[in-house]
């Protein structure tokens, strides 16, 4: 489900980029002699043999003492939490162990001769593989070393118990504003797919249609997965014995910890005028009108804790350093991002002491229907 996240580490002008594009067989990054080309982090969606989907993530060089090299180390330790295996890319001269030597004056900082074995320390210790490629390697025995330190996660099924082969399963998804045009959101093809690898009997509907779905059903669906921001629709219309979950409730489960999701959405209910909540969406898109994360969850939380609370929203990898002035954390269902990304999040906030839940399961417990949600194991 997830694309395994390659991300490439090293000093200046050390080869990322080059290498990045001779993996992908295609320019993905600029290459240039000027130390510092690579700025902001550059991503390549792509397929390899042995390794399926994934994602190729160059980064910015370390030891970069321009006036953004402070600025250029920050986005690429930012990366770190969504790094399943990390290759360093060392430079002529360097040792096995990636210490550098003394650097060139003009490329001097306080930090570069330290920063490379600390990066290299740090990812190790937070479980991610690294491999320390020496320019010259082939792109072929890299690619075998990446199969080979590939993390192996046993198959996970996003709707996990919740179904059986012949199941019947009603899709209710909204086609809104929100939804792009032509074609449906990532986690609903997703679903779809497993429905049928699984051997089930998927059907679909929109909110507008679902009266007219249920009736056509010859009994009762086995399972009814909906978009979470219909939740309050969906529940009224269902007879309570028939189960109810929904997209973002089966991410949660697949990429988070849902029992910590469950946990920090019964902070809600603590919350009170003044109280500060952090939106969290782990990718970046242009929000309107009927926006889950900026309009409609906000929306919902005011009405129940008063106006007075503050909301704020955190895109990308823009996730605060700093959680301690909010009372709780709402994290989008992470469609676009893979597991580890999730997962580091949960901890900061756990580290930091701070609730935090998802989209889906916040919006079960602002309708009041959480108890009354199915959650796969």
């Amino acid at each position: 489900m997830d694309r395994l996240h390659i991300a490439f580490f090293g000093p200046t002008n050390s080869g990322k980029s080059t290498l990045v594009n001779a993996l992908a067989g295609q320019q993905v990054s600029l290459v240039s002699p000027i130390p510092g080309t690579t700025t902001d982090p550059v991503r390549k969606v792509i397929e390899l043999p042995g390794l399926g989907p994934c994602v190729l993530i160059d980064t910015a060089g370390l030891g970069d003492a321009s006036a953004l090299g402070a600025e250029r180390e920050r986005l690429t330790r930012a990366i770190f939490d969504e790094t399943d295996v990390a290759v360093f890319i060392e430079n002529a001269g360097y040792s096995s162990g990636g210490v550098p030597p003394e650097p060139p004056a003009s490329l001097r900082s306080e930090s570069s001769v330290s920063v490379i074995p600390d990066l290299i320390r740090n990812l190790e210790a937070a479980g991610i593989p690294v491999i320390r490629y020496t320019r010259g390697e082939s792109v072929e025995s890299l690619l075998e070393r990446l199969i080979a330190a590939a993390p192996k996660e046993e198959e996970k099924f996003l709707t996990g118990n919740l179904v059986r082969s012949g199941s019947s399963v009603l899709l209710v998804m909204p086609q809104d504003s929100e939804a792009p045009k032509g074609r449906l959101i990532l986690p609903q093809v997703q679903v779809l797919r497993e429905l049928l690898d699984r051997g089930c009997v998927p059907h679909s509907c929109t909110p507008d249609s679902l009266q007219a779905a249920l009736a056509s059903l010859a009994r009762l669906p086995d399972l009814v997965i909906t978009d979470s921001q219909v939740f309050a629709l969906v529940d009224r219309a269902l007879p309570k014995e028939c189960p109810l979950t929904s997209f973002s409730v089966l991410l949660a489960a697949a990429k988070g910890d849902v029992r910590t999701f469950v946990q920090g959405a019964r902070a809600i209910d603590t919350l009170r005028p003044g109280s500060r909540v952090l939106i969290a969406e782990a990718c970046t898109h242009v929000p309107d009108t009927e926006d889950i994360g900026r309009v409609k969850i906000p929306a919902l939380l005011r009405k129940k804790a008063g106006q007075d609370i503050s909301v704020d929203i955190a895109a990308g990898n823009d996730f605060p350093e700093d959680l301690s002035p909010y009372s709780l954390i709402v994290h989008c269902g992470a469609c676009v991002a893979n597991a580890r990304l999730v997962r580091s999040r949960i901890r900061k906030a756990l580290l930091a002491g701070v609730p935090i839940t998802n989209y889906g399961i916040a919006l079960a417990a602002l309708n009041g229907i959480l108890g009354r949600i199915s959650i796969p194991e």
